[in-house]
Parts: C-alpha cells; structure tokens; sequence
C-alpha cells in the first residue's frame, strides 16, 4: 500500500471556507424568510425551533452523512481531499464520525490550537483527527 499524501492546514482551510459558504448560502433564504432581516443583526442565542433545526441541526447532520457518504462535505470534494479511518484508510465509522464532530468544536475552543495543530503534525491531524482517528488526504 503506497503512503497517503496528508492535506495540509491551507487546503483544509480553503475547503473549510467553501463549506461556511455553502452552508450560509442554503440555510441564509429560510432563516431571513421566517425571522426577517433582523435576524442577522439580533442578539438572541435561539430564535426559535427553525433557527435550531436550520442553524445547529441540518450542520451537523449535513457534515455527519457527507463524512460517512463521501467521504468528505463539499468543500473537500471541490479541493479533492477525503477523511478516512487513519488505520484502514477506509470510510470511518458512524461512531467516529459523531466523536470527530464533537472533537472539532473541542478543538476550536482554545484559540483554534487544536486545529491549528494540523500545519504542525507529521500526518496533519488536528486535535479532531487524533481523537477520532482519522486523517484527510488526497483523494485515493
């Protein structure tokens, strides 16, 4: 088996940006359309149950099933890079998918370190990634 080509922090920084974009364009429209343009410039936590369910619930579900049906969300397929089992190489599982979500919020919170780390590490794993056991790679 020929050794992965691990995505670095920049790559997976853009795909990042690529998924914000998408995300904000798809769930902005119904949002703004059921709370108004007061919406953006608010101060509330929650506004209700859609802000929920379009705000922090279709996120995680959206990014949870691309993991586990391609492999990687939007912006990692427009960049050409998919999240794999670090030890098989193969799609990770449902359990490592929820751990790797989780963890990732846990690694943005001191100052973004944990997924600052990924610029540092031989196989660029982010806190996220070790804790999950994946890493991202040059599409195979």
């Amino acid at each position: 088996m020929t050794t992965p080509q691990y995505a670095g922090f920049w790559i997976r920084a853009a795909a990042n940006i690529i998924d914000v974009i998408i995300l904000v364009i798809v769930i902005a429209g119904p949002l703004t359309y059921i709370y108004g343009v007061d919406y953006w410039a608010g101060e509330q936590l929650f506004y209700g149950v859609w802000d929920v369910m379009l705000g922090y619930v279709l996120p995680i579900l959206a990014t949870i099933w691309f993991w586990l049906t391609y492999r990687a969300t939007p912006g990692k397929l427009l960049t050409g890079l998919q999240i794999v089992d670090a030890n098989t190489m193969q799609t990770m599982s449902f359990g490592q998918s929820i751990g790797r979500y989780v963890a990732y919020i846990l690694a943005l919170i001191p100052f973004a370190i944990g997924v600052i780390w990924v610029a540092f590490d031989p196989r660029k794993q982010g806190w996220h990634d070790k804790l999950a056991k994946t890493v991202v790679i040059k599409e195979l």
